[in-house]
């Protein structure tokens, strides 16, 4: 399960360490630590990260198809923990030390940043090949967070991008060698620490005003 550290400034939460995919248990565990996140006095900021192959691979479909009465409460609370992540009232970093898939890759875009291993692992938004629409919210958060031409290609193609490609695209801010990526991350958010605070919550809110009503809309289609 999803566990938090801190280094000085930064709170590094570790989403595990296998595919990490959004079972509901664990949905319910991130949402926890970033409650302590949030609950936290002074200058702050939130790196996420895993271990091993996977970053995340986002839903937990197994879960899902075993459990198909409840997949709009499912749905729901991946949408709020999206928009959650995006208006976070601190700099938030993303370490993809591995594949980054389908909406563990949305909620990568959830963040401020990006840090990207640049030899190995790919992120992928893979619904068109596995023949799963992305919901409006999803799709408003893509659109939000990524050039046209890119969510296009990433969301019509279903490209796996490598850290270069990914880096080139503007998916990624930063590539790294695999054991420099948390690393960078933490430097990157350290240098935004000072920043924590409401204003920041306000000003993401504003932002992605769109993006954050469409996430939050309670009557989903799921076909």
């Amino acid at each position: 399960m999803p566990e938090l550290e801190r280094q000085d400034d930064v709170f590094v939460l570790n989403i595990g360490d296998t595919e990490n995919r959004f079972h509901p248990d664990w949905v319910a565990s991130v949402n926890a630590l970033l409650d302590e996140v949030e609950k936290a006095e002074g200058a702050r900021a939130l790196v996420t990260a895993a271990r091993g192959r996977f970053y995340s691979n986002g839903l937990d479909l197994d879960w899902l198809f075993a459990n198909t009465d409840r997949a709009l409460e499912y749905v729901s609370s991946v949408q709020e923990l999206l928009a959650r992540m995006l208006t976070l009232p601190v700099v938030t970093v993303a370490a993809l030390q591995g594949h980054t898939f389908a909406a563990g890759a949305m909620f990568s875009l959830a963040h401020d940043f990006r840090v990207m291993r640049g030899d190995r692992g790919y992120w992928c938004l893979p619904e068109a090949e596995i023949n799963i629409p992305f919901t409006a919210g999803m799709s408003a958060l893509i659109q939000a967070r990524l050039a046209p031409q890119t969510a296009h290609e990433a969301m019509v193609t279903a490209r796996r991008y490598g850290g270069g490609d990914a880096l080139a695209a503007g998916i990624v801010e930063r590539t790294a060698d695999e054991d420099a990526v948390l690393r960078t991350a933490v430097e990157l958010a350290a240098g935004h620490a000072a920043k924590a605070g409401p204003t920041v919550g306000t000003i993401k809110t504003r932002m992605y005003g769109p993006a954050l009503a469409a996430l939050r809309e309670k009557d989903i289609p799921l076909g």
